[in-house]
């Protein structure tokens, strides 16, 4: 049995499977799958997993060199933005983009991840970088 990191085995694949600017969505209860995009749903109830502790254990494990937001989140859900910025190292771009647009996005990433989070706009798109 696996004794550290990431201990869901789907999340744990596509982790493995990442390379330079690859995609990885961490979305609320709320943000839509597009068909043909791979859904790894972790929601239990409203709340649980949050977006928050999901976020922590990617970012313990995967590098991210960039992270995509809805531009929307800087006045509908500022508490979770300032949150996510405090995890970030500084060498992470932030780039905010429309809601709509972050959706869209999700057509071209490697999984959506969707947690029990329910608070508006909980919903990032991280990319890869590369371990030199």
């Amino acid at each position: 049995m696996k004794k550290y990191g990431i201990l869901n085995s789907e999340i744990a694949k596509i982790v493995d499977d990442l390379g330079h600017t690859d995609q990885v969505c961490i979305g609320d209860l709320g943000l839509p799958v597009p068909a043909g995009t791979k859904k790894i749903d972790l929601a239990v109830k409203h709340g649980l997993p949050s977006f928050q502790e999901i976020l922590d254990n990617y970012l313990e494990n995967v590098l991210v060199e960039k992270v995509y937001l809805a531009e929307e989140i800087k006045t509908e859900n500022a508490e979770q933005l300032e949150a996510i910025r405090k995890k970030l190292p500084q060498s992470v771009k932030i780039i905010f983009v429309s809601h709509e647009e972050l959706k869209l996005m999700n057509n071209t990433v490697r999984a959506v991840i969707r947690t029990g989070e329910n608070t508006p706009y909980s919903n990032i798109i991280l990319q890869s970088g590369v371990a030199l």
